[in-house]
């Protein structure tokens, strides 16, 4: 098999498809960021990292309010999370723009999206500078996840729910099984 090289740059697009999330964050005006670049990076204590340019609205509410809630959405959401990902909440009330309906978290004031099937509800921990981006480091301080979608075993049960993968730029994917 011969080999094709691609500009380091665009090195990202080789470690996908990802879990894409949708992180709300903002107290006073809320705000959904749809986010591929996110991974667990400690048990305990319970810690998650995501990257988030400076430029964009939310990293400044994330590092304002302080916290933020991982949401979880299911394949049927591709459309929504293009939405979020593709326009400012600078510009657009991205809960109303998309239908989504806000509800309360339980131990953060930053509302969670109820078409999610599950909630990590963050406080920020510390923000580390890595490039054009910076990471979010946010200890979870509560988890949930709606009725039926895990099995016994404490995994997705992929006949309940269709995981929503970032394939890269607009292209989203689920599993078969």
């Amino acid at each position: 098999m011969s080999l094709e090289e691609v500009p380091a740059e665009k090195f990202p697009y080789l470690l996908h498809p990802y879990r894409a999330v949708l992180v709300t964050c903002g107290i006073e005006k809320p705000n959904i960021i749809a986010i591929a670049w996110i991974m667990p990076v400690s048990r305990d204590p319970p810690f998650l990292a995501l990257s988030v340019s400076p430029r964009r609205y939310s990293h400044k509410l994330i590092v304002e309010g302080g916290e933020f809630v991982v949401n979880i959405p299911p394949y049927e959401l591709k459309d929504q999370v293009l939405f979020c990902g593709r326009r400012s909440g600078r510009d657009f009330d991205k809960f109303k723009e998309t239908g989504l309906t806000m509800e309360p978290s339980k131990k953060v004031k930053v509302p969670r999206i109820g078409e999610c099937v599950a909630f990590l509800e963050c406080k920020l921990e510390m923000v580390i500078p890595a490039g054009d981006h910076d990471i979010f480091v946010g200890r979870v301080i509560h988890a949930c996840v709606k009725k039926g979608v895990l099995t016994e075993r404490g995994v997705y049960d992929l006949k309940a729910v269709n995981p929503l993968l970032h394939l890269g730029r607009d292209e989203f994917v689920t599993t078969k099984t």
